[in-house]
């Protein structure tokens, strides 16, 4: 597809897309009133997604990066390049794990594996006051939500809510294995109804976290099985579906 020259989004949605590329979104003619429904009611405008990889401009949408064009019907729709990006670029509404490296002043500095640190507030914590302060030391982990991530300002995490709750976020425990995979892999993950969790279910008991930024914390009953599915996960990737099915197998075997 040749770089300034519109095309539909939807004529190249599962295909490769290059920087450069402008797609085109689909028009509705009867959002400008020249076509009248009888018998319904209007449906109320849905707002359409622009995800990574994309950028609105005049024409549509402009590909920042080099991947396999999505789409999603649901929630109004959502267009997005799915590519295997090795650095992570921090977007708002992003839950990641950060690395506490510094304390300055009243503002952790995180290391959340992107080009500069991000910072995290001791009372973006629930229930964290400035008598009651967080024990957050240098090295632990946090799970934490960006709400301040653009190109001109340091990114900025919290550990709360818009209601005040910690919703799962927060200190990770001592325990428990960290490792990084790619991001490609950390989507496929966190899609609804996976299947690698759902088998990795049926082996061992655990608790997994998962970041955006690629990061994984799992933690089992024992060392070993924390060992034997921070190798499956990091085999998954390079696996395709029967051979995932065959390595379930053989250890759900033993």
């Amino acid at each position: 597809m040749a770089a300034g020259r519109g095309v539909a989004a939807e004529e190249c949605v599962g295909q490769v897309v290059l920087p450069g590329d402008v797609l085109c979104l689909p028009t509705h003619p009867d959002e400008d009133g020249e076509r009248l429904r009888l018998g319904a009611s209007p449906a109320p405008p849905t707002r359409l997604l622009c995800g990574p990889g994309l950028r609105r401009c005049d024409a549509g949408l402009l590909v920042t990066k080099c991947g396999l064009l999505r789409h999603r019907q649901a929630g109004g729709g959502a267009y997005w390049v799915d590519s295997q990006q090795k650095r992570y670029v921090p977007i708002k509404g992003d839950h990641a794990i950060g690395i506490v490296t510094a304390k300055a002043g009243d503002v952790f500095k995180l290391d959340v594996g992107g080009s500069e640190q991000a910072s995290l507030s001791y009372l973006a914590f629930e229930g964290a006051t400035k008598r009651n302060r967080p024990n957050v030391q240098v090295g632990d982990l946090i799970y934490g939500q960006f709400v301040v991530a653009n190109k001109d300002m340091e990114p900025e995490m919290v550990c709360i809510d818009s209601s005040g709750r910690s919703s799962g976020m927060g200190i990770i425990g001592q325990d428990g294995f960290l490792f990084k995979v790619s991001l490609g892999l950390i989507r496929k993950l966190l899609a609804p109804k996976s299947e690698i969790i759902q088998e990795l279910s049926q082996l061992y008991p655990f608790e997994m976290v998962l970041g955006m930024n690629g990061r994984i914390w799992v933690k089992a009953r024992t060392v070993q099985q924390t060992l034997i599915i921070v190798n499956i996960l990091e085999a998954c990737e390079y696996m395709t579906a029967e051979q995932r099915k065959q390595a379930f197998a053989k250890l759900s075997g033993n």
